[in-house]
């Protein structure tokens, strides 16, 4: 079976050694660490910024076929109102969870997680996390009026905004003749 992972580089951030906890079922180890974000940790409205604090709070438990990881991950998540298009930017913290199985371990599920050697690649699983859990369409706050759509001024700056009665201009003729009718009620008279 050939490895579709890409090769793992021990020095970054997001790839973490086993090699103390062993396979020794039940034994823990924690993991207390703050690094910086990887690019792509988002879409292109709202995310992580690449390079801002990711602090992991980890416990990894060696158990049976693989190694349990359990824990937190605290992002800062940045990015824009989708009604308004004001800047926002939140503390999040995410929970983490995946069991990572042994590389010699049954091949149950193609798609599991696995150890490349003793070496555990967390970014995946915070990129999936992260991904999971960002709102489809972000709100600086869940009343935001949004922008005026004749003018783009911020309708929570002014509430009262208004540029006077606005008639869509598919409906112009009908409303020139309602207009008509209204004010020279005679004219649908001689037509009778």
């Amino acid at each position: 079976m050939t490895s579709l992972h890409r090769s793992l580089d021990p020095r970054s951030g997001l790839v973490i050694s086993t090699h103390d906890l062993g396979r020794q079922q039940g034994r823990m180890v924690e993991l207390h660490r703050t690094l910086e974000a990887p690019d792509a940790l988002g879409n292109e409205v709202i995310g992580v910024p690449p390079g801002s604090p990711i602090t992991l709070d980890l416990r990894f438990e060696s158990a049976g076929d693989g190694v349990l990881v359990t824990g937190t991950a605290e992002v800062t998540v940045s990015g824009e109102c989708a009604r308004c298009l004001t800047p926002i930017s939140e503390q999040s913290e995410l929970e983490l969870m995946e069991l990572y199985l042994y590389p010699d371990s049954e091949p149950d599920d193609e798609e599991a997680s696995r150890l490349e050697g003793d070496l555990i690649d967390l970014e995946p699983l915070v990129r999936d996390t992260v991904v999971l859990d960002l709102p489809f369409n972000p709100l600086c706050r869940e009343d935001c009026a949004g922008l005026c759509p004749v003018c783009g001024q911020d309708l929570n700056a002014d509430p009262t905004h208004d540029h006077g009665e606005r008639v869509d201009p598919r409906w112009g003729d009908l409303a020139e003749w309602q207009q008509t009718t209204s004010t020279n009620p005679s004219s649908t008279e001689n037509r009778e």
